[in-house]
């Protein structure tokens, strides 16, 4: 057996047979090492140590020295680290941890072991080196506890909790995060962010963990819709936090889950509760104010603006007194408002006396009116709302007139200019549900044949039969419009997704083929449907439409008869307007637009009596390059057609002026746009227009939309007068057409009232529509102004319209418009009858 090997001085020599032992090494090498260095026997001895550093043993080296490997480690410790010396006897390396004692000293030791071999291969011993790492144990020992602490409250949080791996792969989640979405622990740790996510909220939220990873954020907060493995969606308020390591490198995201479904289930219903009381107070007939308890207004509906001149935006925050004035028709004196008496009182108060409301441009209308207070839920008075409504005669001619107006009268649905308001109502909804929406545009194919086999009134017949038709196809909260002629739009204000669109079009489809009208032979009816869907294809109603659009003319390239998804290749008529935008700044460039001139006649004897200006725009060949609908919202909308207008204005003078000098002048009447009559320059190019031409102003009418009149206020009637001022005579166009109440025709200073072709069209076959026709005519020669119908086609309407007192018409029943040329002969002859009439005896 080897002998214990003296710390003192140079080191022993072992006995021959002792292979590797340690031989003369320096003692102040040793002691230097920060480690304790022993050697170990067969018989599981220490036959050496070194010195370790003071602060490790209260023992001197020596004190190790011949004792039982076993003794110098504490009883846990004890028989790793004989099994682990055994073993290195045997010929294998080994490592070993344990508290190591020595007197009153316990010291955690990692010690690294290796065989003492001869060349023969035989074990004399093992030599043992001992590295103090108590320190770092300690820390170990506290780390644990603590990411124990942390992992309990992680697992048994009341929220639920994630780690997630930089790729979206799920490293760590909660119980309660399990419960949530229905998985268990290990379903869950297979599963990525993309397989619970909504697929609508799959991009935002890779877009936002994107911009974590990059240094965007390091944290962030989001509502977002989860699948649940049943497939339902589950509501959470999510909050992110993003974990690196010392160089910055993203090690796991931390995930925070709160279920909030039935949070989102409340708002929904308040949401729906709000839809219906917007919607039901923009379809009733009364006008509504509501305001603070300050009495500042916080709304008005559609009737309201009306009556009283301000738009609700306009008007919201404003004083009630300044938007609601009234008078008392008894003695002229200004009445107090009585929503202030309804929120003092806390009672419905009803308007006492004869009450007059002053419009924001001084008219001033008859109304009735009951104010009330508004209350919170304990009880307390928050606000007021007034309901008032217009009591003069004009009120339900008026009322009947927008009916008329938003609705189509073939087939009693919502006209195009209703579809827009609600078509943009329905995308907002479904942006602010996170839901998606589709729009169906639909087209009848070859309806031309059956006006042509059948006639016209047939055709009426099967385009109500068709609309009956689509509308059992659909559920109660889709809408169905007429949208022209054979065209119609169906919106879904909520699908899941494409799939549940495309089934709708296949029932429309099928409508069509079944749809029959008795006397006629079986119709078998083909549609085209396009399908658009927001907001994977467009983000608003314009867009969503134009789609629909283009993916129905897709339908009818493909041989007609069937649905098509829109899709971005589509998008020709996009193209196709930035290609007429082009076309149509190089025509004005090259001046190759010209006016045609339509003729307006003496409805007594078919004289013509004046015309109206239309800008054209022909090819080399004579051929309509493009269609006014066409280019003129194209100018509109980039802006072009303030230019285009004041060109229009000077042509038409000119060329008026020419026939004024000929002595065959006659009134021309000229489109002005609203862009184009609210520019500040309007006024001054009118005027040059009228001297450059040496024109007689009264040879000029200026055609404005009722719309333009009455939305300028003051400014407007200001400028309207200036223009009478010159001599040129103001006529309303499309008159009926919006919210106009006929008693305050007789504050604008117009000559003349064109009535819409909406309401000549149905004369002779609608009682409603003939009423308001003779009443509209009534009224505006009452108060001395000149009645237009526009949009003439046959005799009957012009016999009807003749008989009701209208004073002058036109439409194709007396000519379509015709170039410069064309209209001055027709003056000429006119006028060489008129002499040779007035020459003969």
């Amino acid at each position: 057996m080897n002998q214990p090997l003296s710390p003192d001085g140079p080191l022993a020599d072992p006995p021959e047979d002792a292979g590797q032992s340690p031989r003369n090494w320096p003692e102040h090498v040793l002691c230097g090492v920060p480690a304790l260095i022993a050697y170990i026997d067969p018989e599981l001895q220490v036959l050496f140590a070194s010195q370790p550093p003071r602060r490790w043993l209260a023992l001197p080296p020596e004190g190790l020295a011949g004792r039982a490997v076993g003794d110098l480690f504490d009883e846990a410790c004890a028989p790793r680290m004989v099994e682990a010396v055994l073993v290195t006897l045997g010929g294998q390396p080994g490592t070993v941890e344990g508290v190591l004692i020595a007197g009153r000293a316990h010291r955690y030791m990692y010690a690294s072991l290796q065989p003492d071999m001869d060349a023969q291969g035989r074990v004399h011993g093992v030599f043992a080196v001992f590295i103090d790492i108590t320190e770092r144990h300690t820390l170990e020992l506290k780390l644990r506890e603590s990411e124990q602490r942390f992992f309990g409250a992680f697992q048994h949080a009341a929220i639920g909790m994630a780690l997630v791996r930089p790729d979206g792969r799920f490293q760590r989640v909660n119980e309660a995060l399990c419960r949530m979405l229905g998985y268990s622990e290990e379903e869950f740790l297979t599963l990525g962010i993309a397989d619970i996510a909504h697929p609508d909220d799959y991009a935002d939220d890779l877009a936002q963990l994107e911009r974590m990873r990059e240094g965007g954020m390091d944290a962030c907060q989001m509502e977002k819709r989860n699948l649940r493995k049943d497939g339902h969606v589950v509501h959470f308020r999510l909050s992110v936090s993003l974990v690196r390591d010392g160089h910055g490198k993203p090690l796991y995201f931390v995930l925070q889950a709160e279920d909030i479904s039935q949070r989102k289930q409340y708002e929904e219903a308040l949401f729906r509760e709000r839809e219906l009381a917007e919607v039901t107070l923009n379809s009733i007939g009364d006008a509504v104010i509501a305001a603070d308890m300050d009495l500042r207004v916080t709304s008005l509906n559609p009737i309201a603006e009306g009556l009283t001149g301000w738009s609700a935006t306009e008007a919201r925050g404003r004083p009630m007194d300044e938007i609601f004035r009234l008078r008392d028709t008894r003695g002229d004196a200004a009445l107090g408002n009585p929503l202030r008496t309804a929120i003092e009182r806390n009672a419905i108060v009803e308007l006492e006396g004869k009450a007059m409301l002053l419009h924001r441009n001084g008219f001033e209308t008859p109304i009735e009116d009951s104010s009330a207070p508004i209350h919170d839920h304990a009880g307390h008075v928050i606000g007021g709302v007034l309901v008032f409504r217009d009591v003069s005669e004009t009120r339900a001619l008026a009322l009947k007139m927008i009916h008329l107006t938003q609705l189509d009268t073939l087939t009693g649905l919502p006209n195009r200019s209703q579809m827009q308001g609600q078509v943009e109502q329905m995308v907002a909804t479904a942006r602010r549900r996170q839901q998606r929406c589709a729009l169906l545009y639909v087209d009848v194919d070859h309806f031309k044949r059956i006006n042509e086999q059948h006639g016209p009134a047939s055709g009426d017949r099967v385009l109500r039969a068709l609309a009956a038709q689509l509308r059992q196809a659909l559920q109660d909260d889709d809408l169905l419009c007429r949208h022209h002629g054979d065209e119609f739009v169906a919106v879904l204000p909520q699908v899941e997704a494409p799939g549940q669109a495309a089934s709708v079009a296949q029932r429309l489809i099928a409508c069509g083929e079944r749809t029959a009208v008795s006397g006629l032979p079986e119709l078998a009816l083909r549609l085209s449907v396009g399908i658009s869907l927001c907001p994977d294809d467009a983000a608003d109603a314009d867009a969503l439409l134009r789609n629909a659009e283009s993916a129905m003319y897709e339908v009818k390239v493909d041989g007609r008869h069937g649905y098509r998804l829109f899709t971005a290749s589509m998008n020709e008529r996009t193209a196709s307007r930035r290609r007429i935008e082009a076309e149509l700044r190089l025509a004005m460039a090259r001046e190759q637009l010209s006016l045609h001139y339509q003729p307006k006649v003496d409805a007594a004897d078919g004289c013509i009596v004046g015309a109206e200006a239309l800008l054209r725009w022909l090819g080399a060949d004579g051929a309509e390059r493009h269609a006014p609908e066409q280019f003129v919202s194209v100018a509109e909308d980039v802006g072009l057609i303030v230019p285009l207008g004041a060109w229009v204005l000077r042509q038409a003078c000119h060329q008026a002026g020419r026939w004024q000098q000929l002595g065959v002048g006659l009134p021309i009447a000229v489109n002005v746009s609203a862009l184009q009559f609210q520019h500040a320059a309007f006024l001054a190019e009118l005027q040059a227009a009228l001297s450059d031409s040496a024109l007689d102003p009264s040879l000029l009418e200026l055609e404005l939309t009722e719309r333009t009149v009455m939305a300028g206020g003051d400014t407007t009637i200001a400028l309207l007068q200036r223009i009478k001022r010159c001599g040129v005579r103001l006529s309303l166009d499309d008159f009926g057409t919006g919210y106009c109440s006929l008693s305050y025709l007789k504050h604008f200073p117009v000559d003349a009232l064109k009535i819409d072709r909406a309401f000549v069209r149905d004369v002779e076959s609608d009682t409603d529509t003939a009423a308001i026709t003779q009443a509209i005519i009534a009224m505006a020669r009452s108060l001395g102004k000149t009645v237009v119908a526009e949009g003439v086609e046959t005799e009957a309407e012009a016999a009807y319209l003749r008989t009701a007192g209208c004073e002058q018409m036109q439409g194709f029943l007396f000519g379509a418009p015709m170039d410069a040329a064309a209209f001055g002969r027709l003056l000429t002859e006119q006028h060489l009858r008129r002499w040779a009439s007035d020459r003969s005896p």
